[in-house]
């Protein structure tokens, strides 16, 4: 083309050769000191009036230069098509005066470019005021489109494949099937679009951050690059679910750590969940808020109740994470009690002392009745704490009893004059007495089964331990007192003999 254009033939300028003809004009000094209307004054018109007015040219111009550093970036080719895309991107509205940005059809071409161009042009919306939840949407695609989707590689993981004697599973690394080149590159651009990511809450979606995290993970990214991803997830934990909380454990050959102990070769990484739930911890603690904690609860029983499935996993670790979060945290422990079940379940070789320890997370007053019902049924847990639920449940029955009691006594004595209940009401109090006796009955019937079992256990071994000898003292302690109405005419009630359980503290062992 040079050639062509010094011997006077047309030189035919396009977006696909014009940066390289630029940097080898400026490279053989073609200026106006030897002819007029020389190739460097030709080339840059032509860049100037065609190229950096039209959207297409510029983007094209631009992934040409990705060849030709340095000489594109000292002769201002790339800081000018990269002040041009950026300008399309985000112009100003000339009524209103307020920034726009039409997101939806400039995304797929920016994604297109290198890495660095891809910083500057975003670095320079960022500067015109753009919105960061658009700027977090263009490093979401620009992700999308450059990093492995971590969830389809990881979906296998899922699936829990257990050998005969041991957990086995595998990550499949990116960095074994790849140059060591390319990783450098997935590396770099993981690290820049870390650092570009807004700092305002919501930029960004949490299931993103977390994607990103798994991923710097695989190619080793920093731990100043993880512990800023760690910080950012830890502020938005509420948005995040089970799934997404799931980091594989990887084994990290660069640095030579092999994965050998059994807490090593857990299945996901729990100390990264951990580190984020601190995080998040200390970000209520420094804004003062409550309401966040009940929601990272269920997200937290979902969590334990996911990773109890595996083999591996110690008792004091699951302790660990359970015990984060404060005991006002949880309304209800209905979830804990189920992540405890499935943790029994999958490690059915614990001792009678590590199923208590286990079991000692949960607070038996805060099960619903059918978590109640289910435990008082449960084999694997340790007979004192069906015990213990079956003590909870019968004090929560006897309060609900006498909170009746003394709110009808309260509503008759602020009546002056006796006024006959409707049939509907009398009718509506009988089948709540006869759900309090058919509930009542049934702890009675759990409660007969559990002494019929220690009846035999005892028969065949007398020398039984101390706890278990102390179980003769217990005694029931069941009193339902219930109320009905012969007819609907405000007759006098009369109290019907009920049965009697009276249960007497065991004297501890420990």
């Amino acid at each position: 083309m040079i050639l062509q254009f010094c011997y006077g033939l047309p030189a035919d300028l396009n977006p696909n050769n014009i940066a390289a003809l630029r940097c080898a004009s400026e490279y053989l000094e073609m200026t106006e000191e030897f002819e007029d209307g020389n190739l460097i004054t030709k080339a840059e018109a032509f860049l100037t009036f065609v190229v950096l007015a039209s959207w297409k040219d510029t983007i094209t111009v631009l992934k040409s230069c990705e060849t030709l550093s340095p000489w594109a970036e000292n002769l201002q080719i790339v800081r000018r098509c990269c002040d041009s895309i950026a300008y399309k991107a985000s112009r100003e509205n000339s009524s209103t005066g307020e920034i726009v940005s039409e997101e939806s059809w400039w995304l797929d071409d920016v994604a297109t470019l290198r890495i660095d161009h891809f910083m500057r042009i975003t670095t320079a919306i960022k500067a015109k005021g753009t919105k960061a939840e658009i700027i977090g949407k263009c490093i979401m695609h620009y992700a999308g489109k450059w990093l492995p989707d971590m969830d389809e590689g990881l979906e296998g993981l899922r699936g829990y494949g257990f050998g005969k004697s041991e957990l086995q599973f595998s990550v499949l690394r990116r960095n074994e099937e790849e140059s060591a080149g390319q990783n450098k590159e997935q590396r770099t651009i993981i690290e820049s679009l870390v650092s570009m990511l807004p700092s305002q809450n919501g930029a960004v979606s949490c299931k993103f951050l977390l994607q990103m995290l798994k991923t710097a993970m695989v190619y080793s990214a920093s731990p100043a690059l993880i512990t800023d991803l760690e910080k950012r997830i830890g502020l938005m934990l509420e948005d995040a679910n089970a799934n997404d909380l799931l980091i594989p454990n990887y084994k990290d050959e660069d640095q030579g750590l092999m994965l050998n102990s059994p807490e090593q070769r857990t299945m996901h990484n729990i100390d990264v969940v951990q580190r984020i739930l601190d995080y998040f911890l200390m970000h209520e603690q420094q804004q003062q808020q409550k309401i966040g904690k009940t929601t990272v609860s269920k997200l937290l029983d979902n969590y334990l109740a996911e990773i109890a499935r595996d083999p591996n996993l110690s008792i004091t670790k699951f302790q660990a994470l359970a015990k984060s979060l404060p005991e006002n945290a949880r309304s209800c422990d209905d979830g804990l009690y189920r992540a405890i079940d499935i943790y029994l379940k999958t490690h059915p070789s614990l001792s009678e002392h590590d199923r208590r320890r286990l079991c000692k997370i949960m607070n038996c007053e805060k099960l619903s009745f059918d978590a109640c019902m289910h435990a008082a049924q449960n084999d694997r847990l340790p007979l004192r704490i069906v015990v213990q639920v079956l003590f909870s449940e019968q004090a929560k029955m006897r309060m609900a009893m006498q909170g009746k009691e003394s709110s009808i006594i309260a509503d008759n004595s602020e009546q002056e004059e006796p006024r006959p209940s409707t049939n509907t009401e009398i009718k509506n109090l009988k089948s709540e007495l006869e759900n309090v006796k058919t509930k009542m009955a049934e702890l009675q019937n759990d409660y007969s089964d559990l002494q019929q079992e220690y009846e035999k256990i005892t028969s065949k071994h007398k020398n039984a331990s101390p706890w278990i000898l102390n179980w003769r003292k217990i005694k029931n302690s069941l009193h339902v007192v219930a109320e009905s109405d012969d007819n609907g005419d405000g007759q006098q009630r009369q109290n019907k003999p009920g049965f009697r359980l009276s249960f007497r503290r065991r004297r501890s062992v420990s």
